[in-house]
């Protein structure tokens, strides 16, 4: 069986499998609309392969291509392709039909086809000879807009046979190769599929927080045996999907609108836009109920000066966190969340009043009161002065005289009354005076001698200082217990080297002891 009858009993067995395939790929719904009719017209290099006679057919470099595609659908198309080739010694051309398959991508096209008709082949010298011929090939498209594409690249096998009877030449079956390129012109087209549309319900519209949501997307406009995908968001809540449909969990939510988007894809229609819904729901405000709040002091009762704690203890019936205010009518309030220090220092006499207020995150509060009563406590004890002695012996300078003697027994008196109160006694000193320290500091010392050698008084009871008075005194306090000597211009110093001198006071006179009588003379005798 020679090769063209193979190629007629098996080629067409091909072709027709082509065909079916084609006839199955219209059934499929498009994603969008093909060209009705796309005009390839370009550059063609061709290889006859094979001879004429003892002729060997060179590469024809000279020639071009155009081919008309009627398309069926996005994949199926019949095609009329017509070749020419213009060489020194031999010119080749073709008219071919048959079925294209093409893949349509969004950037790149690729596609085969099959074609039979006419091959004609002119050699000089020989002459023409016009037969049948065959194509099988397939290339690379390239989309550049809507209107036009570019041919990347074209390869084909080309089958013909031919023979030159009247020349006596045996029938010749050429099979060579063809490499075009060019420009593909896109003419018409059906509408392209409506875009994909959603619709959003939810249920229920408005609920309490912790109520749960549903939302369910439905997607219409689908493009036959496509599926599409759903990406819920929300503005508020926990969304938990399921392929159309999406539950929102409200625990935790303040009240107010939130709204539920979604969004259906098609990822095999990657030029078509997503389409987007959304629908809302309502958090209802709960029902509010204020706090409640106590207010108690510790100690109730306080003397002017001392602090108070203040203590407020709040409860929300609604559970909702609570701040504390605490105002006073009176002192000095300082506030530690739930507790606050009341200081009194400067509060006048009695109760001072005190508000305890709980305020919750709404803004609804609730408020109690108790009071502090304030005890005003008698002045504390002061020191004062309760006499002086001067010393006006200009020889004796440091001598306590009788005089002073009289002012110091009612200074013992006093403090025998008064067993808890102490004594202080400042020496003083004129300016002018040789020694006028150590002379005030002996005025003190002579003073404490008679009131505790004297009258009995204890000397851990007497403090010694002198002072700045500028006379010749001592000056005798009285300090009662929780009292304290704040007399400025004093100053203590070290009495346990010095003693009271012999001549530090009087004594007490001595009794008067009888006259003495003279004894009389004896009488002179009597001559």
């Amino acid at each position: 069986m020679s090769l063209r009858e193979r190629f007629l009993g098996q080629g067409w067995l091909f072709v027709a499998a082509i065909l079916l395939l084609l006839v199955s790929f219209t059934s499929f719904a498009q994603e969008a609309p093909p060209p009705t009719v796309d005009i390839f017209a370009g550059y063609s290099w061709i290889n006859p392969g094979g001879n004429v006679g003892n002729f060997k057919l060179p590469s024809i470099t000279k020639g071009f291509g155009v081919t008309s595609t009627f398309n069926f659908n996005r994949w199926a198309g019949f095609s009329v392709d017509t070749d020419a080739h213009y060489g020194d010694t031999v010119n080749l051309s073709t008219i071919m039909f048959g079925p294209r398959v093409k893949l349509r991508e969004e950037h790149f096209e690729p596609f085969i086809h099959t074609l039979v008709g006419l091959h004609r082949l002119s050699v000089g010298g020989v002459g023409t000879d016009n037969r049948s011929g065959a194509v099988l090939g397939g290339g690379f498209d390239i989309p550049l807009t809507r209107m036009f594409s570019f041919r990347l690249v074209e390869a084909d096998y080309v089958w013909g046979h031919h023979t030159w009877k009247p020349l006596i030449l045996d029938s010749k079956d050429l099979q060579g190769a063809r490499v075009r390129s060019g420009i593909i012109l896109n003419l018409g087209g059906g509408q392209p599929p409506p875009p994909l549309t959603a619709s959003c319900s939810i249920n229920p519209a408005s609920v309490m927080a912790g109520e749960p949501v549903i939302m369910t997307a439905t997607a219409s406009s689908i493009i036959k045996n496509h599926t599409v995908t759903y990406d819920f968001k929300t503005t508020g809540g926990k969304a938990t999907p399921k392929d159309n449909s999406v539950e929102i969990d409200t625990a935790g939510l303040a009240p107010g609108p939130y709204t539920v988007s979604a969004t259906v894809v098609d990822p095999k229609a990657k030029k078509m836009a997503p389409a987007t819904c959304n629908a809302g729901f309502n958090v209802q405000e709960p029902p509010k109920h204020p706090p409640t709040v106590s207010c108690s002091a510790n100690p109730a009762t306080v003397q002017a000066g001392t602090p108070s704690t203040i203590t407020a203890t709040g409860q929300s019936p609604d559970h909702r966190p609570l701040t504390y205010n605490i105002t006073a009518s009176g002192g000095r309030i300082s506030p530690s969340g739930a507790q606050a220090t009341l200081d009194t220092a400067g509060a006048s006499a009695g109760p001072i009043r005190v508000t305890c207020t709980a305020t919750d995150d709404r803004g609804l509060s609730g408020s109690n009161t108790t009071s502090v009563n304030v005890e005003v406590p008698p002045p504390p004890p002061t020191a004062s002065k309760l006499n002086q002695i001067e010393f006006k012996n200009p020889k004796l300078p440091a001598r306590v005289d009788n005089e002073a003697k009289a002012i110091l027994d009612d200074v013992a008196l006093r403090l025998q009354r008064e067993p808890d109160a102490k004594g202080v006694i400042v020496g003083n000193f004129e300016a002018n005076e040789k020694n006028g320290q150590m002379l005030a500091e002996q005025r003190a010392v002579n003073t404490k001698a008679y009131l505790t050698q004297e009258r009995g008084i204890d000397p851990s009871r007497f403090e010694l200082r002198t002072g700045s008075g500028g006379n010749r005194t001592a000056e005798i306090y009285l300090v009662p217990a929780g009292a304290t000597f704040n007399v400025q211009g004093t100053h203590a110093f070290d009495a346990s080297k010095m003693k009271a001198g012999k001549n530090a006071y009087p004594s007490a006179p001595a009794p008067k002891a009888a006259p003495h009588k003279k004894a009389a003379k004896p009488a002179a005798p009597k001559q």
